[in-house]
């Protein structure tokens, strides 16, 4: 599906002496759907979110805001005012409440009525509606975010900019705040441009993701497509494809493919010559562990393995196997438990040809 474009950069430059912080050919933020930048620490993307902002003017290049040039004063003036900005910081006002969430409304000389009917709305989005005559001073962390994520809201943005607005927060608030706003944002149809580092709140809150490096975009596309065929073991690594395994292709026929990896034959899909050198990729919800005694699997690949380690992460154990190759998984508690799967247990590992993306060593296959 085609979506309209409200926000577009081109041949964005931007250096700090002589470092080339920002080096971005083309970002395009589609009107009414959540784009997450996610990368490392480092990568750019607050200074992309500022840029995005009218905060920060790169050098060279051209931001576009509904098909216009930001180029006057007048241009930049315009962006701004349909701009909501929330930093990792709340950075509220010595006010109660109200009157910090009514801030960006009374910038913009809006009427009395309207401006207690908006700020109303915005305290009901983000459950903070007993709060409105707080001390913004007596608020708790997870407060002090809803607060400012109700300012942003209340000026009706075209386009809403958060820069890691989680991290701070304690588990159960950061919870319960990525569902309202997520709630929100479907709600209000607000354009949402997200700088994260988590891959999980990626996954809950976006619908496109650029993944970004050093200063650049080294891949977007929808989180599904980004996440499940990742273009280089970068963007692998970083998704969350814990197993990327080096290997030869050894046969390639009509789309199916065996490659030699660790002495070990695993079968997969794509296109490529004998003898080429890639990477096979498989994200841990693809591999299923049963016991050796527990049937048998559709699956192209299944390979005996031990259990060198587990890792407990929430309900699911993270089971590193042993196959001849590394190889990881995710096991629910239960299904351990039921399975008597212990480390150094031996079981059996399986996965589905499709569910191994093959990436050329020099690129995208």
């Amino acid at each position: 599906m085609n979506h309209e474009s409200l926000m577009k950069i081109e041949n964005i430059i931007l250096r700090r002496g002589s470092v080339t912080v920002l080096g971005i050919p083309e970002l395009h933020v589609q009107r009414g759907r959540i784009l997450a930048l996610i990368g490392p620490n480092g990568a750019g993307k607050s200074t992309l979110l500022l840029m995005l902002a009218g905060l920060l003017k790169p050098e060279q290049g051209k931001i576009y805001f509904q098909n216009s040039s930001v180029e006057s004063r007048a241009d930049l003036t315009r962006l701004r005012r349909n701009v909501s900005v929330v930093f990792q910081e709340p950075l509220l006002l010595n006010s109660n409440v109200f009157e910090n969430v009514a801030l960006g409304l009374k910038f913009r000389k809006v009427k009395n009525e309207e401006i207690k009917t908006r700020v109303w709305q915005a305290l009901e989005y983000f459950g903070i509606s007993h709060l409105e005559k707080r001390s913004a001073r007596a608020l708790s962390g997870g407060e002090a975010k809803r607060v400012s994520l109700a300012r942003a809201f209340a000026i009706k943005p075209q386009i809403i900019l958060l820069d890691e607005a989680f991290n701070s927060l304690d588990p159960p608030s950061r919870e319960t705040i990525i569902d309202d706003l997520k709630n929100t944002l479907v709600e209000t149809k607000i354009t949402a441009v997200l700088a994260l580092h988590d891959r999980e709140e990626t996954l809950r809150l976006a619908q496109d993701v650029s993944v970004m490096n050093n200063g650049k975009i080294v891949q977007s596309g929808t989180t599904t497509e980004v996440f499940n065929h990742p273009d280089s073991e970068f963007v692998a690594n970083f998704v969350g494809t814990e197993t990327i395994l080096e290997g030869t292709v050894k046969s390639c026929s009509e789309g199916n493919i065996v490659v030699s990896v660790y002495g070990k034959e695993i079968a997969a899909i794509g296109d490529c010559s004998i003898g080429q050198k890639v990477y096979c990729c498989l994200r841990p919800e693809n591999v299923t562990v049963f016991s050796q005694k527990s049937g048998k699997s559709s699956a192209r690949n299944i390979f005996e393995a031990k259990v060198t380690k587990i890792i407990r992460q929430g309900f699911f154990n993270k089971l590193i196997l042993d196959c001849g190759f590394p190889l990881v998984a995710y096991v629910t508690i239960t299904s351990c438990e039921d399975l008597g799967i212990t480390q150094g247990a031996t079981v059996v590992a399986s996965f589905k040809a499709t569910s191994v993306h093959v990436i050329n060593k020099n690129g995208y296959l």
